[in-house]
């Protein structure tokens, strides 16, 4: 399938401080908490070298034991609590943005999408990891 559009966009409000929102956006062992779509799924490992040319990799599985796959990339652009770009193991750019306002942070992952999905199958299932991401920070403040 080939896409015409060049970046989907997902955003969520955190009810968090951005400092918070960064350490859980990053730290493996909280990654392993949220980096998945939906009830049924988990991140049982993830690896995080946050800096340039620093490598990421979470393993994202069913819980039933009958699909996982890693996602994985390499950090091409880092600032402290403001912005994160990466590009993903296939060559696809994403970029990620976090705007602290007091006690919520605004986080707004823009992605290229790949050739294969539809893009609101991309966009929706984006869209779920961050929506648990921002479950898991509100519930671990």
């Amino acid at each position: 399938m080939e896409t015409a559009q060049k970046t989907i966009t997902v955003t969520a409000t955190v009810n968090a401080p951005v400092e918070k929102v960064w350490q859980f956006w990053n730290e493996p062992e909280h990654i392993k908490g949220w980096a998945f779509a939906s009830d049924d799924w988990h991140a049982p490992n993830a690896e995080n070298d946050l800096r340039v040319d620093g490598k990421f990799s979470t393993t994202m599985a069913a819980k039933d034991g009958s699909f996982s796959f890693d996602f994985g990339g390499v950090y091409t652009n880092v600032q402290e609590h403001k912005y994160i770009a990466y590009t993903i193991g296939d060559g696809r750019k994403v970029e990620i943005t976090f705007t602290g306002n007091g006690d919520s942070t605004e986080v707004v992952e823009t992605f290229e999408p790949e050739g294969m999905n539809s893009l609101e199958m991309q966009q929706g299932g984006w869209q779920a990891i961050l929506n648990n991401f921002k479950k898991y920070a509100e519930a671990n403040v």
